[in-house]
Formats: C-alpha cells, structure tokens, sequence
C-alpha cells in the first residue's frame, strides 16, 4: 500500500472544470499519485502552488484565451521543487518550442491516451523529460540551442559524464549517488559544474545535449 508521503502530489491547471474534474478521475485511479488541487486561472494556479507544493504541475497552454507561458516561471517560483507537464490542444510547434525551453519538463497532448498522460507523470517525477520523438529531433535542431550546446573548448570529465548520463537517463540525485557509491552533495556540485561548463539553463536543456552527442537515448515514439 502505499503511504501518503509517498503519493506524487498533482495541482491540475485548466480553464474548463469538466477538464480539471476528468483529469482528476484519471489521476486519482492510481495509487500512488493524488491531486491536491485545482485552478482555472492564473491567479488560482499561483495560490495553489504556494500552498500544495505539488510536484507535479499539469498546466493548460491556453488559459482562457490566452498563453500561459508567462506563468511557467512564476509556478517555479512558487514551488521551486514542482515539474510542470504542458498539458495541451494547440498544435503550434513554436509555442511547444518555447513552453519547453522556457521551463516545462514535459508536453502531452489532450487527444493522447491516460495512459501516456499517466506515464510522462511518472517520468517526469523521476526527473526525466518527457516529449515526443518528432517534438525532441526539433527541439534538437533549434538554433540558439544548438549553438549554446556546441560546447566549444569545454571537455567534460569522466565522472561529469556518468553523472549527465545517468541524470538524463532520469534517475534522481539520490538514485546517482548510490550508483556511484558518491554523496548526493558531490552529485548537485558536479552538475552545477556542467551546466555552467556548458552554458545550460537547466536539466531539460542538459538531456538535450546528451540526446545530441549520444550520451543518452531520446525517447522513444508514443503510440
């Protein structure tokens, strides 16, 4: 059984009720994730990020008309531990682009299957992006972050390898350190290291560059 503490909290972000409600159902189906809350606009999603701390956010893009992209870094702020999962119907790559490298760990369309919803929750809870095969070979041939990853005169270590490697792999901190029989305080400082070695802003942009030079595997193509 599992406990409480153990549960992945989930806040769901929509301007629809019938949405935020069916969301809910799907959700509170498994075990072991709840949702503690819901909102249908910008000023309910931020109250109830500083009061759930979810860690997973489900945020609509389009929030009554208008993009919720402004709200991204607002949310992680509120909830610096929070992942937030684009949970979208607007087909427009560019916006996707720019949820994605504005912060979102995840994007999944309204017209997939629970199922896949279910799964980018789990990934992304164990630090792993989550975006479908076609949206990361874009994102990958985005040019101002191709550039930035180019990594000019920059070598990483061997241990600075294993660790992105298996960061982008999604393992956690903790996961990283006991692999490498290393403290979790070495793991944090080693990727502070790459990140600023590399000119990245976060992990997501440090899965793309390891899709990019083969130092991880891209996911795979959703059903």
């Amino acid at each position: 059984m599992v406990r409480p503490e153990d549960h992945i909290r989930i806040l769901v972000v929509d301007d629809h009720k019938l949405v935020r409600q069916g969301l809910r159902m799907v959700i509170e189906n498994r075990p072991d994730m709840a949702v503690v809350g819901e909102a249908g606009n910008r000023k309910e999603a931020l109250e109830a990020t500083a009061k759930e701390q979810p860690d997973i956010i489900l945020l609509d893009l389009d929030l009554g008309g208008e993009t919720s992209l402004d709200l991204l870094r607002e949310l992680g702020k509120s909830a610096k531990q929070a992942r937030v999962i684009i949970l979208t119907g607007v087909r427009d790559p560019s916006l996707h682009k720019r949820a994605l490298l504005m912060g979102a760990m995840g994007l999944v369309m309204k017209d997939h299957a629970a199922e896949v919803l279910l799964k980018a929750i789990e990934r992304v809870h164990a630090g792993e992006a989550w975006v479908d095969h076609a949206m990361t070979a874009s994102l990958l041939r985005q040019p101002a972050l191709a550039r930035r990853q180019e990594g000019k005169g920059v070598e990483l270590t061997g241990r600075e390898l294993e660790i992105v490697s298996l960061a982008s792999a999604g393992l956690k901190n903790a996961q990283i350190a006991a692999r490498l029989f290393i403290s979790e305080a070495t793991v944090r400082n080693h990727l502070t290291s790459v990140l600023a070695k590399l000119q990245l802003a976060d992990r997501f942009e440090l899965a793309l560059y390891c899709y990019r030079h083969g130092l991880a595997r891209p996911p795979e193509p959703e059903a």
